[in-house]
């Protein structure tokens, strides 16, 4: 796109602004920019955030928290949404992302253990909680790290 193919929407009355264009057109001269000044300038436009020297706000607060680079995320599901899902003995991270109840794998899945599980299932996944261990072995089921 160039400056020369900006035209007004189909069906619009209202003309384009001709800037620099003669004192007849009411937009000439300083082409609507007034006088002198870094707006009147080429370029004059300052940098998002800055503040006319002042130190800019996102310098002036500190720092906090900490990232681990090697850190995993893990996608995670509870006990309950496992024992939701009847018909399937064998739960993997795939079929949870087929059902639809996992969006994003991320790292991996981690099971947590918020909730009751009835049935015994075989539940393949990276990492398991403690209680989610626990509660799948109690149900009659087993656990996979994979």
């Amino acid at each position: 796109m160039k400056i020369q193919d900006i035209k007004p929407a189909e069906g619009s009355r209202k003309k384009c602004k001709r800037v620099g264009r003669g004192i007849g057109s009411g937009h000439g001269k300083t082409s609507c920019k007034g006088h002198k000044g870094q707006k009147a300038r080429s370029g004059g436009t300052v940098g998002l955030g800055f503040e006319g020297g002042q130190m800019p706000l996102q310098r002036r607060l500190p720092k906090r928290g900490f990232h681990n680079k090697f850190g995993i995320e893990y996608a995670t599901i509870n006990i309950d949404k496992i024992g939701g899902l009847t018909g399937i003995d064998v739960i993997t991270p795939e079929v949870l992302v087929e059902k639809r109840i996992i969006k994003d794998l991320k790292g991996g899945l981690k099971v947590l253990g918020n909730g009751k599980i009835e049935r015994s299932v075989t539940v393949k996944a990276a990492a398991f909680s403690a209680s989610a261990a626990e509660k799948i072995k109690a149900a009659g089921g087993s656990t996979e790290v994979i």
